[in-house]
């Protein structure tokens, strides 16, 4: 139980981050009404993908590289402030600061909006925690995660696999039935959601 439940986790912080407009679907949704294309729908979905995951992945191999040299509690400590430093960031400005692009944006635009998108958020800080709990669980009593990028990659991977599906799924859905009027009456702020998870975490690795 100790490696299903990180994965578990992982796989739904990609179906959070696919079910977030602001991380995708909705500009995909958007590109296509524009350009009355379900064929650019489809298109739109492989780079806000790509962004992610190279984002989540650049951060997680950052993450190890500083755990191959810090202590583990040391490496706790530095994880969980930046993730609250994040977290504070988001409660702070919410989206005054986020990169915008218009609809002619081209994909490899779309890819690059994506991986600011979710750098900012944090999304691969988010799976720190996970990766660390599948470290320890392959190393009993080793608590530093110094050679595991293969398991941050995996989990990056699997990560990614979760958000492509849920986007792909609400995408089509909403192109092809629900339309963007079911934002005007069932609109949930996920970003105040992910604000307080992120916080939530940072907190949560600080009293570890």
């Amino acid at each position: 139980m100790t490696t299903i439940w990180p994965w578990l986790s992982i796989v739904a912080l990609g179906a959070f981050h696919g079910i977030n407009p602001a991380m995708g679907w909705l500009f995909a949704v958007a590109l296509g009404l524009h350009r009355q294309s379900r064929r650019i729908v489809w298109l739109s979905l492989a780079p806000i993908a790509v962004g992610h995951t190279v984002s989540a992945g650049l951060t997680l191999a950052v993450v190890v590289l500083f755990g191959a040299v810090l202590e583990p509690l040391h490496f706790r400590l530095v994880a969980a402030l930046l993730i609250l430093s994040v977290a504070a960031y988001g409660a702070l400005y919410g989206h005054r600061h986020r990169v915008r692009v218009g609809m002619r944006v081209g994909m490899a635009g779309l890819g690059l909006w994506s991986f600011l998108m979710a750098t900012s958020h944090g999304a691969g800080l988010m799976l720190v925690p996970a990766v660390l709990n599948l470290c320890v669980a392959d190393r009993p009593g080793d608590l530093a995660i110094s050679g595991s990028l293969p398991v941050a990659f995996a989990a990056v991977a699997v990560h990614g696999a979760a958000m492509l599906a849920v986007v792909a799924v609400v995408a089509i859905a909403v192109f092809e039935w629900l339309g963007l009027a079911v934002l005007r009456s069932t609109w949930i702020n996920f970003d105040r959601l992910w604000t307080v998870a992120l916080g939530a975490t940072g907190i949560v690795l600080l009293v570890q």
